[in-house]
Parts: C-alpha cells; sequence; structure tokens
C-alpha cells in the first residue's frame, strides 16, 4: 500500500506516518494443525498518514469498522503499531520506551471516550474522577488547591462545582461527558482524541457537547482528532477531514473542499446518504453493498467491489494518492477522468 501522507498548510503537532495495526484472530495452534488453516490477520489499519496542525481539527470518517477508532487509540499508545510511527511535537512517541520518558507527553495528550457511562468509575466522586490526572502528574499540591482547581474544570464545562461531591449515576449522559471532559483537560493537554464522543448522546445534547468542545478548543488552543460516523457532526467542528475504508485513507480535505466538492466515489456515496432537504433533486446514489472483510480485503482498490466505476485496474492495483483541491485522494477513476461531474452541495 502506497502511502497517503495528509500534510496540512501549518506545522503539525501531531504526525502519523504509514501507520498499521494487525491482529492476530487465527484459531487455536491445534485447530489450525488439523484443518490446514493458515494464520488469519486482520488488518485494522492499514497504512494511513496525516497531519493535524496546533489548533486544528481533523476528523475521521467512514462506515463502522473502517479503522478510525484503531487509528485513535494507535495515536495515544492504547495499542502499539504494527508499523509506521507517531511523533508528537517532533517527538517520535516510540522513542520513549518507559513510563517516566512518556510521562511528561502523556500529561499533554489526553482521550475522550465515546460511551460516557463506562468511562467514568461508578465508585468515585465526580471531584476523585476529575483530580485524578491533577495527582497522577502532580501537577498542583495539596487537597485545598485540587478542590479549587477541581470546582474551576467543572465550571469551564458549565458544571457547578458542587457537582463533584455527586457520583455519575447522578447526572444525564451528557452530563457525564462534560464530566469526561473536565478530567481530560485537568492534566492541561494540548491535543485531545475524541473517539466519537457524542455519539452516545441525543440530538440535542450532541449540539452543546460540541459547542463546548469548540469553545474549549478557541479558548485553550486546543487540537483535536475527532472520530465520528456522523457526517454532519464533523461538518461542523472541522477543520480537515479524512474518509476511511478498510483500514486506508482514501480521501483527505479540508472541511469545506471535501464536502461541497467531494472527489472520490465513496466519499460522493457517502454524502449521498444525508438526507436532501432542500430537495435540489439532484442525483443520488448510495453506497451499495456490504462491506468487505478485513481479514480477507478485496484487491487493488479496497473499494472497487461496491464502486459503480471500477475497472481491471481498479481490481489489480491500489491507487496512489495524487493531489486535489485542498488535499488528496486516492482514486483510478478520477485520475483516469472517469469521474462524473457532480452539482451541488451535500450540507447547506
Amino acid at each position: 500500500m502506497s502511502e497517503s501522507v495528509a500534510v496540512q498548510p501549518a506545522g503539525a503537532l501531531v504526525r502519523a506516518r504509514d501507520l498499521a495495526k494487525y491482529f492476530d484472530v487465527s484459531p487455536p495452534w491445534l485447530a489450525r494443525v488439523l484443518e490446514r488453516a493458515p494464520r488469519a490477520v486482520l488488518k485494522a489499519v492499514d497504512g494511513v498518514s496525516f497531519d493535524i496542525p496546533p489548533g486544528r481539527t481533523f476528523s475521521l470518517v467512514g462506515e463502522s469498522g473502517c479503522g478510525k477508532s484503531t487509528v485513535a487509540r494507535l495515536v495515544v499508545r492504547l495499542y502499539e503499531p504494527t508499523r509506521g510511527r507517531v511523533e508528537f511535537d517532533g517527538i517520535d512517541l516510540a522513542t520513549l520506551g518507559s513510563r517516566a520518558a512518556m510521562a511528561p507527553v502523556r500529561r499533554r495528550i489526553q482521550m475522550i471516550f465515546q460511551d460516557p457511562y463506562a468511562s467514568l468509575n461508578p465508585r468515585w466522586r465526580v471531584a476523585d474522577i476529575v483530580a485524578e490526572p491533577i495527582r497522577t502528574h502532580r501537577l498542583i499540591e495539596g487537597d485545598a488547591a485540587i478542590a479549587r482547581r477541581v470546582g474551576e474544570l467543572l465550571a469551564q464545562v458549565r458544571l457547578s462545582p458542587v457537582d463533584g461531591e455527586k457520583f455519575p449515576h447522578e447526572f444525564s449522559g451528557g452530563q457525564r461527558q462534560r464530566i469526561s471532559i473536565a478530567r481530560a483537560l485537568a492534566s492541561n493537554p494540548d491535543f485531545l482524541v475524541c473517539d466519537e464522543p457524542t455519539s452516545a448522546l441525543d440530538v440535542s445534547v450532541q449540539a452543546q457537547i460540541l459547542n463546548l468542545m469548540r469553545d474549549l478548543q478557541r479558548a485553550m488552543g486546543l487540537t483535536y482528532l475527532f472520530i465520528s460516523h456522523d457526517l454532519a457532526v464533523v461538518y461542523h467542528i472541522s477543520d480537515y477531514v479524512g474518509v476511511m475504508y478498510l483500514g486506508r485513507l482514501l480521501e483527505w480535505a479540508d472541511a469545506r473542499s471535501l464536502f461541497h466538492r467531494p472527489q472520490h466515489p465513496y466519499t460522493r456515496m457517502l454524502l449521498d446518504a444525508i438526507p436532501d432537504l432542500e430537495m435540489t433533486g439532484q442525483a443520488r446514489q448510495a453506497v451499495a453493498g456490504e462491506v468487505p472483510s478485513p481479514i480477507h480485503p478485496p484487491s487493488g482498490c479496497h473499494f472497487h467491489p461496491r464502486c459503480p466505476l471500477a475497472n481491471e485496474r481498479c481490481r489489480a492495483e491500489a491507487p496512489r494518492p495524487r493531489p486535489r483541491e485542498g488535499g488528496e485522494v486516492a482514486c483510478h477513476a478520477l485520475e483516469e477522468g472517469r469521474l462524473p461531474e457532480r452539482g451541488g452541495d451535500a450540507l447547506r
């Protein structure tokens, strides 16, 4: 797989290069011997590269199972990559071999998880949950000073300082996610990895959390890697968007260019799935078929079994990323001029 590099115009705070993660999902050794079966390897991420400038949001979108959440876990080193590297502020994270060496970088990188019900310890009071990173990284000494800081953090996410005395079960889903954000901010991070932070919330609460995250980004200069399958959410929070499919990055661009002038057939089909509230009459083509198994991915371009423009070259040769307006796209049909023009905007 050729390496796709989503290089943004500004200097990057986070760089991922040829990032890959393979999981061995083989049956037990004896079962393989009896059945004469080879090892089974699931290629969750297969050669993804991108840059994120400081203070900006880079979002990864795609159908379930495309590998976007695995990328998030690779970036924060919850997973070790099979190949490739992640650099943070010029430091290759693979060179930080001990917990002591990793600690200063770990403080600057935090993660917000998808499920606000599962990510908070139900036996701890909120004040203890939010204070944990402060105590772990020894940022503030003294219980009184820590309590004041916890109150400031809760107020920052639009909760009350007195909420620190409560337990997580006393809050709604949206309030729990605010607590998760306060905990992430407690270590004074520069970079937040947000793994579908609003997908478990209803639409009105989603909007509140997204507005809060945007306000915090402007106020604190935060950098986000935002993972989502919801294109409407991505449209409103992103500076740059990458579209993933079966572990590969098919297209990336600045958000406005990608949503208004999508180039890859898969990106176009994802956008066509958004309801046309303006009733423009624009022709739409939904994504047909099923996502192939990442254990036995298609040859060539992984998307070719579902692509109406696929030809023999698409079936045999993986496309190389090529420049497009505001980004890059990997598509033989676009390179050969077989991609029809597309009018109208995906979102208004």
